[in-house]
This record gives structure tokens, C-alpha cells and sequence, in this order.
């Protein structure tokens, strides 16, 4: 006489739940990244026609109007700014930054951070917003 079990287990795997944590991560790390970029440094940027964001720039130089310059968020003086921007890019294997300038920065401000990339060889990048 055969003996059926009446509760056979289901060993199928469900991917619903899988599903929907791995969009959640999506969700998450594509809200992460797009925050983590933003500076806190409140500078109006010029605008630009066609503005493409492919290269990751780790490293950001802003110039207020005043002359100011912060490098990621910190102030520094126009002498120690060629010492600090060297010692961050030092060790890096993408020796570039960005140059977030005011739409009202003076043009010589904008100059001496570029004769500084010019100077080390770095590359760099102007920060721009698109032009609607």
C-alpha cells in the first residue's frame, strides 16, 4: 500500500521578495548618490548649453564673487590653496577637480585656480547648469 503525504513542500523560490529589496537598494543608493554630489557652498552657476556630467570629480574648488575659495567645503586663503589642492590630489589616481565658480566671480580668480592645474598637470572641470 503506498502512502501519499498530504503536505508536500513547494521548492520553488520565490523571487518577489528579492524583487523588491533590490529595488529598494536601487531607490536608495540612486538618491545617495545624486545628494552626495552637491556642494554646500552657495555659488550661481553660469549657465551652459549642453553640460555633461562624466567624469567623477571627487575633488571641488569654489570661488565666490568676494574671492573666497573653498576646496570641498573649506575655506582657504589664495596662498594656501595651491598646497591644498597638491596634498588632496596626491595619492589619487584621477588627478582632476572641479571648479565651481559664481556667475559673478572675477575672471583673475578663475585663472590662478586653472594656472594651479596648469602648474601640477591636473585635469579640470568648470561646474555649469543647464541653460533652459
Amino acid at each position: 500500500m503506498k502512502i501519499q503525504r498530504r503536505n508536500k513542500a513547494n521548492p520553488e523560490f520565490s523571487l518577489a521578495a528579492m524583487t523588491d529589496v533590490i529595488l529598494l537598494m536601487l531607490i536608495f543608493f540612486m538618491i545617495t548618490s545624486s545628494a552626495a554630489n552637491q556642494s554646500a557652498i552657495e555659488v550661481n552657476l553660469p549657465k551652459a548649453g549642453a553640460v555633461e556630467d562624466n567624469i567623477p570629480n571627487p575633488l571641488v574648488v569654489s570661488i565666490k564673487p568676494d574671492g573666497s575659495f573653498f576646496v570641498d567645503d573649506n575655506p582657504v586663503s589664495s596662498g594656501q590653496l595651491e598646497p591644498t589642492i597638491v596634498n588632496k590630489l596626491t595619492n589619487q589616481a584621477n588627478k582632476s577637480f572641479t571648479i565651481r565658480a559664481d556667475e559673478n566671480t572675477l575672471h583673475k580668480d578663475v585663472v590662478f585656480v586653472m594656472e594651479i592645474a596648469e602648474k601640477h598637470k591636473f585635469n579640470i572641470a568648470i561646474a555649469t547648469v543647464k541653460d533652459k
